[in-house]
């Protein structure tokens, strides 16, 4: 059985086990929409500005959160000690609950796409640009969730050493103000920002245009940013699995 396949179990395994659970799904799905819908009511002319980043932010709170709960739930359980003794490489189980936790993010944030598609109007501008946002974000948001939680034993260690770069990331990343419209001395960090690139690329999915001229460039940005989490990733759990 090659490792893809073991890391696909590992991954179909996670999702019957945690991801499908109702306050997951209810809370995956209310809190995007219910913050997409304030900004619409407050200016429907203009939400589309800031829809973009609301997507976004959905894949990185809701990527990082849930790969590490459920990365650390599964060290306090015994359930990952378990999950070391099987023939599978510790690159494989990190694929395995990372593209698991990934798909969560995707599909919280096509359901909310859809609601602004069907119910607010919003058209997709460049449906390939968009997708390929999606998955390029819940990829390496999923793995920095992982990152953390290998770090540390309980979930509120995990949240608060995330917390420390979410929410400053947030601010600077175009997710409420574009980058254009940033002070001169805050655009080095947006574009320190990896939480910048997916944005940007969803709004050349969903506008058609960005702050980069080229979708190329937040394209290998994103690429890269998934190479180096998944690097990340290995290390951090290899060390935390030897200790």
């Amino acid at each position: 059985m090659s490792q893809l396949v073991r890391a696909l179990f590992i991954s179909r395994k996670d999702i019957r086990s945690y991801y499908g659970k109702p306050p997951l799904v209810t809370w995956g799905l209310l809190f995007p929409a219910v913050l997409m819908l304030a900004i619409y009511v407050k200016d429907p002319a203009s939400y589309l500005k800031t829809a973009p980043g609301i997507i976004a932010m959905t894949l990185l709170f809701g990527n990082t959160s849930m790969s590490a709960i459920v990365l650390t739930f599964e060290k306090r359980s015994g359930t990952l000690q378990r999950l070391l003794l099987a023939p599978v490489s510790k690159g494989t189980i990190i694929m395995g609950k990372a593209a698991s936790a990934a798909a969560y993010g995707i599909a919280t944030a096509l359901v909310l796409t859809f609601g602004l598609t069907f119910l607010l109007g919003m058209h997709l501008a460049n449906p390939a640009l968009f997708c390929v946002g999606l998955i390029l974000g819940a990829c390496s948001f999923s793995l920095l969730g992982l990152t953390c939680a290998a770090m540390v034993k309980e979930v509120f260690e995990a949240m608060t050493l995330m917390n420390f770069f979410r929410f400053p990331i947030l601010f600077v990343s175009g997710v409420f103000t574009p980058i254009e419209a940033l002070p001169v001395w805050l655009k080095p960090l947006a574009l320190a920002s990896p939480l910048t690139y997916v944005v940007e690329l969803l709004r050349f999915g969903i506008n058609g245009k960005s702050y980069f001229s080229s979708p190329w460039t937040p394209i290998i940005v994103a690429i890269g940013l998934c190479a180096v989490s998944l690097k990340a990733a290995v290390v951090s759990f290899r060390r935390d699995s030897g200790r």
